[in-house]
């Protein structure tokens, strides 16, 4: 038993949070654990940095989701903060410090590997590098606490599987994201709305702005690696959400000579939001890191300051070192 639990069930009040921009994992592990603390008698709030993405909306129905910039009110003193899908505070922005302040203790859950810059205490924090995403630690978590499921706490738990997995593709070899998936299954869940909700939702502007930036993918390292880049206007010209900007990458990882992938969003002047893809030959959390990122071993990213042009040149930099280093190798053995 994780030495937390004990902690979990003495604490009357709670409050839940994820990472700016937060996605279908870090949204779906904190609703489920809402309602999952709500059904033994928790008082539990979620606040998050930034408001919930539209195609998340059928999680949250009951309007238990509020963001920082419109609180219903004032954040209290909690027993507890759990922070999903991150382990780096910088990604709370100014919500950090006031969950710091007004938790007695605050616990990050999350998959990703620990950054280096911020080392967590493992028996302090509830960190798994081997789950596929965050919403199965919860679904240990839930177990472990001896709450039983139903339909409310399922659906969040499926969403966050289905969002981080993409539908099992990326499942690192285990079995257990299917298996925690059939046990949902058993409950009043619509696998084919959660696909449809997630990855079915395109818009007319959306095909509009696909068509656009499609068409601008450069290709470097003699085509083993895709660069494309999402400006704000364009985004703004359509109506298009930072969230809509997500699959884009993965769409270029289907080009069949590349080997990675970098995709720069303009989130304002002179700053951008940059995602690394590999197909599993090169390795960019390590790159992710030194840029102040993090992520996965072959999903990462990070946020950089400056002209696209530099930006874009000390990313180019930094993938011709790891492709060096990778053509050596194939040298050498």
């Amino acid at each position: 038993m994780h030495p937390l639990i004990q902690e979990i069930q003495a604490a009357r009040s709670v409050v839940l949070s994820t990472h700016t921009q937060p996605d279908g994992d870090g949204i779906g592990s904190q609703v489920a654990l809402y309602w999952a603390l709500r059904k033994i008698g928790k008082n539990v709030r979620i606040i998050n940095v930034d408001a919930i993405p539209k195609k998340y909306v059928f999680l949250n129905t009951h309007q238990i989701i509020e963001s920082f910039d419109n609180l219903k009110s004032p954040i209290e003193k909690a027993d507890l903060g759990f922070i999903f899908d991150t382990n780096d505070p910088k990604l709370l922005l100014n919500l950090w410090p006031q969950l710091k302040s007004q938790c007695r203790r605050v616990v990050f859950v999350d998959h990703h590997p620990i950054l280096d810059r911020h080392p967590l205490k493992s028996d302090e924090n509830i960190i798994d590098v081997e789950a596929s995403s965050t919403g199965q630690i919860v679904f240990d978590l839930i177990k472990s606490l001896q709450i039983p499921l139903d339909a409310q706490i399922a659906l969040p738990i499926y969403t966050s599987i289905i969002f981080d997995t993409n539908y099992f593709r990326y499942v690192r070899g285990s079995p257990t994201p299917h298996l925690i998936a059939a046990e949902l299954l058993r409950y009043d869940i619509d696998p084919l709305n959660v696909h449809r909700r997630l990855f079915g939702n395109h818009t007319p502007n959306k095909l509009k702005f696909l068509s656009q930036i499609l068409g601008t993918v450069e290709y470097e390292m003699a085509g083993r690696l895709g660069l494309v880049r999402v400006k704000k206007a364009d985004m703004a010209n359509l109506g298009i959400e930072m969230d809509e900007t997500r699959d884009i990458i993965d769409m270029v990882m289907n080009v069949e000579t590349i080997e990675a992938a970098v995709l720069f969003r303009e989130d304002d002047k002179d700053q951008f939001k940059i995602s690394f893809r590999s197909k599993g030959i090169l390795t960019v959390n390590g790159l992710a890191q030194s840029l102040g990122g993090g992520g996965h071993q072959f999903a990462s990213g990070t946020t950089l300051k400056g002209p696209f042009a530099e930006v874009r040149k000390n990313v180019l930099n930094a993938f011709a070192t790891l492709f060096d280093a990778l053509d050596r190798k194939a040298v050498s053995g």
